[in-house]
């Protein structure tokens, strides 16, 4: 039963870990672009497709950023 008070307080403060963790990520905008990395390994550099669309997205997120 005394594991109880050691383990209560514990998960409260992992808990509180984890919503701060959370909070910085937004805060730093980790979440913004989730496409980009996901497709980046999919195409070589030197492609000219890869590189269109590397424009087209930088052209649409300027276009949302205004």
């Amino acid at each position: 039963m005394s594991v109880i008070y050691v383990l209560i307080p514990l998960s409260i403060m992992l808990l509180a870990l984890a919503i701060w963790a959370f909070r910085w990520a937004v805060k730093t905008k980790q979440f913004d672009d989730l496409e980009r990395s996901a497709n980046e390994f999919l195409f070589d550099d030197d492609d000219e497709l890869h590189r269109r669309a590397i424009e087209q997205d930088r052209n649409r997120t300027r276009s949302t950023d205004d």
